[in-house]
């Protein structure tokens, strides 16, 4: 890359966050809303039991963090060889386009089918607009690039997602998200004219990419993103009924509870990115720990606002202090290949997302109440420290294989 002024830069970190800020907007302002689109998507079902409506009116969320899924590897994998601006310009239109459909189309199934649509692009764009930012900042800064990017999605969190869901509850659900596609809009824009030009890697490849897939470690931190993110989500996805219907109070204290959440994440993200380039090992473990913490106090206090209010803080800065390290980790274990490795984090954090927002629907829909999802948070939480020991563990048997080779070999040589 050449030379950028310290303005250029600026401008060009920007409009890269602004990125992660329109998806922030577009993958958390359901959470907010999903009453009101129960409400309008299915009538019927609503009517007859709000929980139910609810219940599947979150396969919205699901669907959403579904097309992430699938998308982050697909697209990483076969366009890894690109130039990095162009492939970002291309996923920011999908993202404006998919978004629209999900304003406009008129029943569950359309817009269910819109949302995955729309959820395709979002791995790809945070793996690449993190190498790029990386790049920007330069040498030894890879966390703090991913936390960079990773900023605009929790600032979406304190901004857009209660701006756009004070929106939504006033002119609905449909005006909320062609609120966001103008957010993508405007992003397109930006990095079209601040960021600069990057070759793609002439010597990527799908094949070199897809290896990535053969490195148990990579399955390995995939899981630990995707359960351990899990209990986030099953809180995070029906943070509206905790606050309407658990707490009793009433709809225009959500953008204030999604509020403290998204000060929470930003404060936890770029903590996350400081702490990752130091120790990843400790940003995963203090991750998880903390968040197994802050969902045991959001089970034990939901029922009350105060409790919300401070317990949902918590659970937003450690959830997304493991964000960078998780991410950061992918891509030191996927070898060669980078670019899938950056985008996997996204996928992990939306199969999270997928079956957290089914199984706290699901004990919801049981009738345990609105606290329930706090401990399936906990286990998931769990699971994913289970998960960190194991990889760490595998880490520490293939450095000693490693530097038990290296003096076998060094012997050789000298003997010889």
């Amino acid at each position: 890359m050449t030379h950028l002024s310290r303005r250029r830069r600026t401008a060009a970190l920007i409009a890269l966050a602004l990125g992660g800020f329109g998806i922030g907007s577009t993958e958390f302002v359901a959470m907010g809303l999903l009453p009101d689109m129960a409400g309008d998507l299915l009538p019927d079902l609503y009517s007859r039991s709000a929980d139910a409506g609810i219940a599947q009116a979150g396969w919205l969320i699901s669907a959403y963090a579904l097309g992430v899924v699938v998308g982050a590897p697909t697209i990483a994998a076969m366009s890894s060889h690109f130039p990095k601006k162009k492939l970002l310009l291309a996923l920011l239109a999908a993202f404006t386009v998919g978004t629209i459909a999900s304003a406009l189309l008129p029943s569950f199934g359309w817009v269910l089918a819109a949302r995955f649509a729309a959820g395709l692009p979002h791995g790809a764009y945070f793996g690449i607009a993190s190498i790029v930012a990386a790049s920007i900042m330069g040498p030894g800064n890879r966390g703090k690039g991913v936390a960079l990017v990773l900023s605009g999605l929790t600032i979406a969190n304190v901004i857009g997602v209660p701006t756009i869901t004070w929106l939504g509850q006033q002119a609905g659900w449909r005006v909320a998200y062609l609120a966001v596609a103008l957010i993508f809009a405007l992003t397109f824009a930006a990095v079209a004219l601040a960021v600069p030009h990057q070759d793609g890697d002439a010597s990527a490849s799908m094949k070199r990419e897809l290896r990535a897939f053969r490195q148990p470690q990579v399955w390995l931190v995939m899981g630990i993103g995707a359960i351990g993110f899990g209990g986030f989500f099953a809180v995070y996805s029906y943070i509206a009924n905790a606050v309407t219907e658990g707490a009793g109070v009433s709809e225009g204290v959500v953008p204030w509870v999604l509020v403290t959440v998204g000060v929470g994440m930003t404060i936890g993200n770029l903590l996350g990115g400081w702490l990752a380039d130091r120790s990843l090992k400790l940003a995963m473990y203090l991750g998880f720990v903390g968040l197994i913490a802050a969902l045991s106090a959001y089970a034990l206090t939901s029922s009350s606002i105060v409790g919300i209010f401070v317990s949902t803080f918590f659970v937003g800065l450690v959830g997304s202090s493991v964000g960078p390290s998780v991410q950061s980790r992918l891509m030191e274990v996927a070898g060669e290949s980078q670019v899938i490795g950056a985008a996997l984090n996204h996928s992990a954090m939306n199969l999270g997302n997928s079956f957290g927002a089914y199984l706290g629907g699901a004990v919801i829909a049981a009738g345990l109440g609105f606290s329930a999802p706090g401990w399936v948070g906990v286990v998931l939480a769990l699971a994913g420290v289970v998960l960190t020991t194991i990889s760490f563990g595998m880490q520490r048997v293939d450095d000693r294989r490693g530097a038990a080779r290296a003096t076998a070999d060094e012997r050789e040589s000298v003997s010889a």
